[in-house]
């Protein structure tokens, strides 16, 4: 802190030896050396409460955030309903875009239950004959 040496301490003693006398000096030195206890306590105090102060203000800090997050969570599970309203509308909508296709899908099952010999087939509404009567009515002419 002063940056004294021992050299400075040396002298110190020195001059304090020749101004206060050998027999006051033991007195003297007890009474310095409870100023200086004092003040490094002191000192020491200081800076426990300046410790102190800065964590108080950090955790105050820390509730400040708390206390926006409790805000934002309550804010959150408010509009939660919301969302919750918003999806059973999307799936609403989703499943009457789906709708039309099922009557269409249930013709189609219904076309497939049919036998082949009730429905005429698409070659005898053009005027052909189908693919595999072809071979025989031309083998049958040949003949």
């Amino acid at each position: 802190m002063f940056d004294i040496g021992f050299w400075e301490l040396t002298i110190i003693a020195v001059v304090a030896l020749i101004v206060i006398g050998p027999d006051k000096l033991p007195g003297v030195a007890r009474t310095a050396g409870k100023w200086v206890g004092r003040t490094r306590r002191f000192v020491n105090q200081v800076k426990v409460d300046i410790d102190r102060e800065i964590q108080q203000e950090e955790l105050r800090k820390l509730l400040e955030k708390e206390a926006g997050l409790k805000e934002i969570k309550d804010t959150l599970n408010s509009d939660q309903y919301s969302f919750e309203e918003e999806k059973d509308y999307l799936v609403k909508a989703v499943d009457e875009v789906n709708a039309p296709a099922e009557p269409v899908a249930e013709a189609a099952a219904k076309l497939a239950e049919e036998p082949l010999g009730e429905t005429q087939p698409a070659s005898a509404e053009s005027g052909r004959e189908p693919a595999g009567d072809e071979h025989k009515g031309s083998g049958e002419a040949a003949k």
